[in-house]
């Protein structure tokens, strides 16, 4: 039997405060380059502390991963969401290229935001028709001495609910308040209700971290293809 094909979106999002170029495969395998854009031309510096994406997206930067299995390569100009949208991408099992100009001279917040949105609209774009999965995931991860639990539901209900009790404003450049509504954007456009709580530890870095390792998880089993299920809705309304 074939493998199924892969599940993937590229997206483009720009706006006044934001320029985006995203492409994603919820199974994993090679991704193209993403294209040229003048809005990425490079401005005369490779230098991570510059704030600008490498033009040569095989340049390797604190969040990329080239594998047989998967392609990471994420540019944010904010290195702590960086750093966790590596970790969802590598744990999930996706293949994920992102690209991002953000307004940062005023703050972190459009870029955490429009890049999360335009990540849900390529995960709901990726996902097609909602029929044959698992629908549901969930997954506890620990990272150190905290622990975090993610639930997820393909459920076209879009809710968040998040507790993640953070000790300090800042994790890096990324004001940590930026995750909880970053995570809230994603729902949003993703179509899904998820719940993630972070259930102990000292350390913001490693709750943070431990909450996007469990998120992964959780969409990894969520977004399962169940065999015999190909075409079925799994909702009793018969809809989603």
């Amino acid at each position: 039997m074939a493998p199924p094909n892969r599940r993937t979106a590229s997206i483009t999002r720009n706006t006044n405060e934001t320029k985006i170029q995203l492409s994603l495969s919820l199974d994993g395998g090679p991704l193209d380059l993403l294209p040229p854009a003048a809005e990425f031309q490079n401005h005369g510096s490779e230098d991570e502390t510059a704030g600008e994406p490498p033009e040569a997206q095989v340049t390797k930067t604190h969040a990329s991963q080239i594998t047989a299995s998967q392609h990471v390569w994420i540019w944010t100009g904010i290195g702590f969401l960086d750093h966790m949208l590596h970790a969802w991408a590598k744990h999930a099992g996706w293949s994920l290229r992102i690209r991002c100009r953000g307004d940062l001279a005023i703050d972190d917040h459009h870029t955490t935001e429009d890049t999360f949105l335009a990540l849900g609209t390529a995960f709901t774009t990726a996902l097609g028709p909602r029929t044959g999965l698992a629908r549901f995931g969930y997954a506890y991860a620990p990272l150190d001495e905290a622990l975090a639990r993610a639930v997820l539901d393909i459920s076209s209900r879009p809710f968040f609910v998040g507790d993640f009790g953070f000790k300090g404003s800042m994790m890096g450049n990324l004001n940590t308040q930026m995750i909880h509504h970053g995570l809230g954007s994603w729902a949003q456009n993703a179509g899904v209700t998820l719940h993630v709580d972070v259930l102990k530890g000292d350390n913001d870095h490693h709750r943070a971290e431990s909450a996007f390792k469990a998120l992964a998880v959780a969409c990894r089993m969520a977004c399962e293809r169940v065999l015999g299920r190909e075409g079925e809705v799994v909702s009793t309304k018969g809809v989603l």
